[in-house]
Order: structure tokens, then C-alpha cells, then sequence
């Protein structure tokens, strides 16, 4: 399995791909045959580069299904032997985006029930900066 950074030149995250890639893997790190990477372009054209099978990606609401379908469909159009798949997450976690973990952190908000103790280490460490 590759976990993949998107890099999007429209967004101004928090965190380079660099260290978004370094985060990861310390959460992944315990898990056998997961490996992290970046690219810039259509994840569809990405996939095929590794010879994936599926993307997978993850829905919370009604409006991630929307985009989402639209993407799954054009993906399809671009590379009908690469399938899209979803999964949910747990109803505890669905109220969640990185908008709300990071005002959160910004705020002093206790974020460790959301996110793992590297992740919210370095979201301490940038606020203070």
C-alpha cells in the first residue's frame, strides 16, 4: 500500500510534503508493506506509476460523496483498470477535518483523542513558533 501526499500548489497547508511525509511514516511505521510518497499531478496517472489496482479514499459527508463520485468517474474515464473505493470512518470521527484539528491545537485544545502524539507534537511545536 502507498500513502500518498498530494501536493497542491491552490492550497497553503501547515506542513511541507516533506515533513506531511515524515509524519506518516511515524505513524506507520509498525505496519508491514505501507510505504509513504508524494506527487503532483492526477492521482489517476500516479496509480499506474505503481502499478495500483485501487484508490482508496475517505468519505464523511454527503458533499465528500459528490466530489468524490465526480473524481471516481473521470479517474475511470482516464484508467478503467484503476477502481476507486471508499470507506468511512468511525461516527466519532466524522465531525473531523484538519481545519478543526488545527484550530483546535491553535486554541489549546486537547487534540490527542484525534490525532497520534507525532502529529500533535509538531501542531504544538508549529503554534509556538
Amino acid at each position: 500500500m502507498v500513502l500518498v501526499v498530494a501536493i497542491n500548489k491552490e492550497k497553503n497547508p501547515l506542513f511541507t510534503s516533506d515533513e506531511r511525509i515524515v509524519l506518516i511514516e511515524k505513524c506507520v511505521v509498525d505496519i508491514k508493506n505501507v510505504r509513504v510518497s508524494s506527487f503532483n499531478g492526477l492521482v489517476v496517472d500516479y496509480a499506474k506509476s505503481e502499478e495500483a489496482v485501487a484508490i482508496i479514499r475517505g468519505l464523511r459527508h454527503v458533499s465528500d460523496f459528490e466530489f468524490e463520485f465526480q473524481m471516481a468517474m473521470m479517474n475511470y474515464n482516464l484508467n478503467p483498470e484503476i477502481t476507486s473505493m471508499f470507506m468511512m470512518p468511525d461516527e466519532r470521527y466524522i465531525h473531523l477535518n484538519s481545519t478543526v484539528i488545527k484550530d483546535v491545537a491553535r486554541l489549546g485544545g486537547d487534540i490527542s483523542d484525534y490525532v497520534p502524539e507525532s502529529v500533535k507534537s509538531a501542531l504544538l511545536e508549529n503554534f509556538r513558533s
